[in-house]
């Protein structure tokens, strides 16, 4: 291999090196600018899944009270 033809691969591998860098550091880029913003999320997302959560066994519970006064009801009139 000649000097010049090293030169230009060591110049191709320094390029290659340069723009992979560049990408893995946009690819790293965060939705939040701060941690606080972070936080925020994380915790409104917490509270709409526990208040999904309560209203769904809420209602759970309801049905299976209904359920058994329904058949209790039934098992009365027999």
């Amino acid at each position: 291999m000649s000097r010049s033809s090293a030169h230009r691969n060591v110049e191709a591998d320094l390029m290659a090196l340069r723009s992979a860098a560049e990408r893995a550091g946009t690819a790293l880029a965060c939705l939040f600018s701060t941690c606080d913003e972070f936080e925020t999320a994380v915790i409104a997302a917490r509270r709409r899944r526990r208040a999904d959560g309560v209203s769904r066994r809420l209602r759970r519970v309801l049905w299976s009270a209904l359920g058994t006064l329904a058949l209790g009801l039934a098992l009365l009139l027999l």
